[in-house]
């Protein structure tokens, strides 16, 4: 299935900036789940829509699956399940193997690079072939030469007087993440190739899952964890640490909080308790505040993914912003069904935060919507809506 979007955004010109952040501006699921041949170009704010069985989830999946590789984790961790993810009808080959492919193309300042994986699920999982592609060139290409070895064979672009360097790479791991512990950066070419798999790492590293689980953010928690879990479970904690960093995000907070809530919101405060755990209160006018955990379902939701959205990538850090590298100072929030359990006020007043807050330039979102919440997206400006068809 080849996706086109609704409201794609055009190219930039030949000639244009490039981009300063690593962004992935394309996700190619070619054999992935119920994935055949999609295309989904990726704006700032992205929403997957589409009936049940679609692949929307699926699809995010795929993302996640890509930015965990690229944070150096073992397959076999990314794909507890990798049979789940081998297209339906997809038979065997003569040896018995099956498996799936997806990839990507990560824009920023050494222009447009392409990542392309193969992944053999079945009869064991590893990585059958890898493929870096930049400027017209292939950089680094892998392929699994002898099945009964634990390595596939890698060849990388060098541009020296050997002008391609040949090592085995281990196949449970994506090549790309390692090439920096191997490429030396000696030639022009070595330097090409480290440039374009720093900027596929940092583009694909930015993704975050988020999925707040309300029942997980009622009761006080402890102080110190850093980053946000996915469930926003320790959002106080989150709260508390970030709270006095910057007064304007904080007041668009409250004031986000305060159209999305039933009841007037007029603060958003974290206290540490006696017992050195920390809870999240919103101030309900003179002298009357009232702990979130108290707050329904779409409400805590709704402040969860608020919070995010206007913290950007400082839920994942605790050093200041001065600290953070500019290219590292990116988040892409994954958000499998980001209208769950949201009243159409919620979805319209998040949608326009979303849109407001990745017009900006530091955060970018890729999430899951129903029926009702895309056709709101169709009207919000900046919003891109991608129709899934099984």
């Amino acid at each position: 299935m080849t996706v086109i979007p609704s409201g794609r955004t055009a190219p930039p010109p030949p000639g244009a900036a490039r981009p300063a952040r690593p962004f992935v501006g394309e996700l190619r699921l070619g054999a992935f789940a119920s994935h055949r041949r999609t295309v989904v170009p990726l704006g700032p704010l992205t929403l997957l829509a589409g009936a049940s069985g679609s692949g929307k989830s699926s699809a995010l999946g795929g993302y996640e699956a890509l930015a965990r590789l690229a944070a150096g984790d073992p397959l076999e961790d990314v794909f507890p399940d990798p049979a789940a993810w081998v297209p339906e009808r997809a038979e065997a080959d003569a040896q018995g193997r099956r498996g799936f492919r997806l990839g990507c193309t990560v824009e920023g300042p050494v222009g447009p690079v392409g990542l392309e994986l193969a992944v053999q699920a079945e009869p064991a999982l590893r990585i059958v072939g890898e493929r870096l592609t930049g400027c017209g060139e292939t950089l680094l290409a892998t392929a699994l030469r002898n099945p009964r070895r634990s390595h596939v064979e890698a060849a990388w672009h060098t541009a020296g007087a050997v002008p391609v360097t040949r090592a085995p790479f281990p196949d449970d791991r994506l090549g790309t993440a390692l090439l920096p512990l191997r490429v030396a950066g000696t030639t022009d070419g070595q330097l090409r190739v480290l440039a374009a798999a720093e900027q596929v790492v940092v583009g694909l590293r930015s993704g975050f899952v988020c999925d707040p689980e309300p029942r997980r953010m009622r009761a006080a928690v402890p102080a110190g964890e850093g980053q946000l879990t996915s469930c926003c479970g320790n959002l106080a904690d989150v709260l508390y640490r970030t709270r006095g960093q910057c007064a304007q995000r904080h007041a668009r907070l409250v004031a986000g909080l305060d159209s999305g809530c039933a009841g007037r919101v007029t603060g958003l405060t974290a206290e540490r308790l006696a017992d050195g755990t920390v809870r999240a209160l919103a101030g309900r006018g003179p002298g009357r505040s009232t702990p979130v955990g108290r707050l329904g379902d779409g409400e805590l939701r709704y402040l969860a993914l608020a919070l995010v959205l206007l913290t950007g990538p400082q839920v994942r850090v605790a050093d200041p912003v001065a600290e953070v590298p500019s290219a590292m100072q990116a988040l892409t929030v994954l958000a499998d069904g980001l209208d769950r359990a949201l009243d159409r006020r919620q979805t319209a007043e998040l949608l326009a935060l979303a849109a407001s807050v990745c017009a900006e330039g530091h955060l970018r979102l890729l999430g899951t919507v129903g029926e009702s919440a895309a056709a709101a997206a169709r009207g919000t400006a900046g919003a891109t809506v991608v129709d899934l068809t099984p």
